[in-house]
């Protein structure tokens, strides 16, 4: 059974404390946070739970053999660290860390302290996102082109991170985990309204090492919110619409073919092809539990987690460009 402390208990905190309490392999034996009003819900909900206002005490309890970390970004590189010197495992909330450096500082101290380092990138888990990946790999829309991505909604307005930190990174990991490809360089446009806060609007486009683009809007000043990805390939395109209650995933046997011998050098004849959409079945576990139980079985069979460190370090960098090119109103950043 792997005894799991949980430091912070805000928004994020309860989804972690209520899976891995509920999942098989662990038991959340104490809750960590600032605020008494958010450990008193904690200790109405799961009354055999201990709390505390002092993080330490949770990181030196001999009891505890992993630390879930929910906290601002800003504090996560010293709340893991000290995990991890502590000797516990870590799954720290996304983003990893607030700088590339400490992110590799991260890594480095995991691997020599022998710990699961895992990074809560939760979409990787969705079973939608797997299914879409399984699709692509199996060849089933070609030649990727392009990710096209609109991720917006009205708030939560972030005090210490921008909305790509807060939005965009989803994206990252999803383009990470679900293609593989390696991110070159980063435009990114963004702005704030309201005063002495981070951008509250921002658009993102990324380049790779081969034809494929990927757009990223994500905005916290929207009217409706709206989760909607299209996945465009040579062979078929894919819709993902997070928001819908079933059918997240459409694909379409739909494209265009491209004759390069047409009679006439000067002219390129394109045809276009519309066949059948259909939606694929895939895997509804709620994503949470699935990396809940993905983090255990990391911790108890040495494996390697799907959103390991270095996955987590490449998101950050991704985002630290971005928000280089944002103060330079959208210069081309080359990683």
């Amino acid at each position: 059974m792997i005894k799991i402390g949980v430091i912070g208990y805000g928004y994020w905190g309860p989804n972690l404390v209520r899976n891995f309490s509920e999942v098989s392999g662990s038991s959340v034996v104490s809750v960590s946070d600032l605020r008494s009003e958010r450990l008193d819900l904690a200790k109405s909900r799961y009354p055999m739970v201990k709390t505390t206002t002092d993080h330490q005490e949770l990181i030196t309890d001999p009891e505890i053999d992993a630390v879930v970390i929910a906290t601002p970004v800003s504090t996560h590189f010293n709340l893991a660290m000290q995990a991890l010197e502590a000797g516990k495992h870590v799954l720290v909330e996304k983003p990893m860390t607030a700088t590339a450096d400490e992110g590799a500082r991260l890594i480095d101290k995991a691997q020599r302290c022998k710990r699961v380092l895992l990074v809560d990138h939760t979409f990787v888990y969705m079973g939608a996102v797997r299914k879409i990946r399984e699709l692509i790999q199996a060849g089933e829309l070609g030649e990727i082109h392009y990710y096209d991505s609109t991720r917006v909604n009205l708030g939560l307005f972030q005090h210490d991170v921008n909305v790509t930190w807060d939005l965009a990174v989803h994206d990252l990991a999803i383009l990470d985990y679900v293609l593989g490809a390696k991110v070159t360089a980063v435009s990114a446009t963004g702005i704030n309204h309201v005063s002495n806060a981070p951008e509250n609007v921002a658009y993102m486009t990324l380049f790779f090492d081969s034809s494929l683009i990927a757009h990223i809007n994500v905005n916290w000043l929207s009217p409706v919110k709206v989760r909607l990805a299209l996945i465009g390939g040579s062979k078929k395109m894919i819709v993902f619409d997070d928001l819908q209650p079933s059918e997240k995933i459409k694909i379409y046997d739909t494209g265009i073919t491209v004759n390069n011998t047409p009679d006439s050098i000067y002219e390129i004849r394109i045809g276009y092809r519309t066949g059948d959409m259909w939606a694929p079945r895939f895997d509804t576990t709620e994503a949470l539990r699935a990396e809940a139980l993905h983090f255990i079985d990391c911790i108890e069979n040495g494996r390697e987690p799907d959103t390991n460190g270095e996955m987590g370090l490449r998101v950050v960098r991704v985002l630290e460009a971005a928000t280089k090119s944002i103060r330079e109103k959208g210069k081309l950043i080359t990683l």
